[in-house]
């Protein structure tokens, strides 16, 4: 789950990261009323869950009221377009008012798992501001790594070996390392599978601040947080994914025209390539899981046929936990109910499988069984062509 700027910034400061003073506005009005309170320079940007806010004009400095409020009609109710949101853009529904700072170095610090090491790695760069990606692939070298030891976090003599790697000066080592530590530990305490501070901030003054922060929280461990469910935005996600998740099934929509329905994320990865290895291209993800019921099943199909791009649907199912026969009765009840008009194939098995193809077969509707997953995707192409 990701989640904005300003709640990110407010996570931290609880963990001793310092942050600038700021205040979320949902309205011109309470924006304004907070550019007032601020005074000074203030900082207007657009709080959506993506990044490149101030190409795209998301962010704007200004050294005055006047200046400030313009800025926030401008941005407030935009179309935001970045890199990563795609031509579509977003719709910025809220605002972070944020006091101006005298910046005299910005720097980069972030925290991720390493699927490799099979650890936390802490990450460090002195190219803060400019997207750590960029840094990697033109600049490798500047990006300072520590792993982080389960159980023990970040330890000082790590985060000390960072600041100076990064080159902060030796005043400012402590101030920063404390910050690290802090930003490890929060990490650590709310499940997050990514948590970035970019840029990292060394003020005029020799100080340390965070002036922005992006922290993204494994879902499989909101279980454990209820507190981080008003959190949630959900302007910022696919209709469709929200709406899948009611019903437990893991759901990402992509932009081709065959849907998907697969029980496995393995299973469901595989599926994906061999449509796009025979000319195909998925719709979507689409894991039901291994104990999905009818129910389940229809409201996927509901989900899936809602994506009007959808022209075809191939479901590949290899019965363990879900049978074949209650996969094959989902499948008719739901077509029955829904009314459903596109191409489907069926590639299915494992348990109960001669069962599930007979249900199919004397379902009364234009089912394709394939066999196997080669003959299923060039069955599945060809429908949707």
């Amino acid at each position: 789950m990701k989640i904005h700027e300003y709640q990110a910034k407010a996570i931290l400061a609880r963990y001793g990261v310092p942050v600038p003073k700021s205040k979320v506005a949902f309205s011109v009005e309470e924006a304004e009323a907070a550019a007032k309170e601020l005074g000074g320079v203030t900082v207007v940007k657009a709080q959506i869950h993506a990044g490149g806010r101030g190409k795209g004009g998301g962010v704007k400095v200004a050294k005055t009221f006047e200046e400030a409020s313009i800025a926030i009609h401008r941005i407030l109710g935009m179309q935001l377009v970045t890199h990563q949101t795609g031509p579509e853009g977003t719709k910025v529904h809220r605002l972070l008012i944020e006091e101006g700072l005298p910046i005299a170095k910005e720097l980069y610090l972030g925290i991720t798992l390493d699927r490799v090491q099979g650890k936390n790695v802490f990450m460090a760069s002195s190219e803060g501001g400019m997207d750590i990606e960029e840094v990697a692939v033109h600049t490798p070298e500047k990006i300072l790594k520590e792993i982080i030891e389960p159980g023990l976090g970040l330890l000082p003599f790590q985060a000390r070996k960072l600041a100076f790697g990064i080159g902060i000066p030796a005043a400012s080592v402590n101030e920063a390392v404390k910050a690290m530590i802090a930003l490890t530990k929060a990490y650590d305490d709310i499940d997050a599978s990514l948590a970035e501070i970019n840029p990292f901030i060394l003020l005029t003054d020799g100080h340390v601040m965070a002036l922005d922060a992006k922290i993204t929280i494994d879902d499989n461990a909101l279980f454990r947080h209820k507190e981080f469910e008003s959190l949630r935005d959900l302007n910022e996600e696919d209709p469709l994914e929200v709406e899948a998740s009611k019903f437990g099934l893991n759901y990402i929509k992509l932009d081709g025209n065959i849907a998907c329905m697969v029980n496995g994320a393995g299973l469901a990865m595989a599926t994906m390539d061999i449509i796009k290895y025979t000319g195909g291209e998925p719709a979507n993800f689409l894991d039901v899981g291994g104990g999905a019921n009818e129910e389940q099943i229809k409201n996927a199909f509901r989900i899936l046929l809602s994506d009007t791009a959808v022209n075809a649907v191939l479901i590949n199912i290899f019965g363990g936990i879900l049978r074949c026969d209650i996969l094959a009765r989902g499948v008719v009840n739901a077509a029955r109910d829904l009314g459903i008009q596109v191409p489907i194939v069926i590639r299915m098995e494992g348990t109960n499988v001669e069962e599930g193809k007979k249900i199919i077969l004397e379902s009364g509707f234009n089912f394709a069984i394939a066999d196997g997953m080669k003959d299923a995707a060039e069955k599945i192409v060809r429908a949707a062509q």
